[in-house]
């Protein structure tokens, strides 16, 4: 079960990585936008749509890498206080009675999106410069298809925890700098508390009497 976990996690990270490209052709069209509108007042036709049909694609198709790395946001007020069998319980809850038939939704209506816009090879109305946008809604049923397979890999998870009572172990990858940084304070507190106890605590099992008060046998 184990590795089809993880080879779902790598297919969907591939996607997730190989979209990602899509913020360099972003930053670099509104870049080149800005210049030609405001330096050489000759604006293009065509930046609004290549910023909008970027974004898009890239927030639809990372969908599924975020859901692997568990980068969704999540209200875990209650959800942290609980033991890990009992996070799995919900999760596998939650997963068949509102994951799938909402995914499910939205690869069925994606479909019928998707293959409406293909039949009159459908452009784009947002500037004039008529880019087709046929391929681009093509793109809802893909990410729908990665978040149901992604969701069969989660559900995976939920029962290995269930059965051995510990979440099994992601993908190593990049990380928020916020997690680096609470990992490594959370190193600093346990190596301050160690070096806190040596020095607290009595070494080669002797005691320390310095504090006791002497007795007359003690006088050299």
């Amino acid at each position: 079960m184990e590795r089809f976990i993880f080879f779902i996690d790598k297919l969907t990270a591939w996607f997730g990585k190989a979209f990602a490209w899509l913020i360099l052709v972003m930053t670099f069209g509104v870049g080149y936008e800005v210049f030609v509108r405001y330096v050489l007042r000759d604006p293009t036709p065509w930046a609004f749509d290549v910023s909008y049909m970027g974004y898009g694609a890239l927030f639809m198709m990372a969908g599924a890498y975020a859901l692997s790395r568990d980068s969704h946001v999540r209200g875990d007020f209650l959800y942290r206080l609980w033991k890990p069998q009992t996070q799995a319980r919900v999760e596998l809850v939650l997963y068949v009675l509102f994951f799938f038939p909402a995914v499910l939704a939205l690869i069925f209506s994606g479909w019928r999106y998707a293959s409406r816009s293909w039949r009159y090879l459908e452009v784009s109305v947002m500037s004039p410069a008529n880019i087709p946008v046929f391929q681009f809604k093509t793109i809802i049923i893909a990410a729908g298809l990665l978040l149901f397979i992604q969701g069969l890999a989660q559900v995976c998870r939920c029962i290995l925890c269930i059965r051995t009572g510990v979440w099994p172990r992601h993908l190593e990858d990049v990380e928020e700098l916020d997690q680096v940084l609470l990992r490594e304070h959370e190193r600093d507190e346990l190596r301050h508390y160690s070096e806190a106890v040596d020095v607290v605590s009595p070494r080669d099992g002797g005691t320390d009497t310095s504090d006791k008060p002497r007795t007359d046998g003690d006088r050299p």
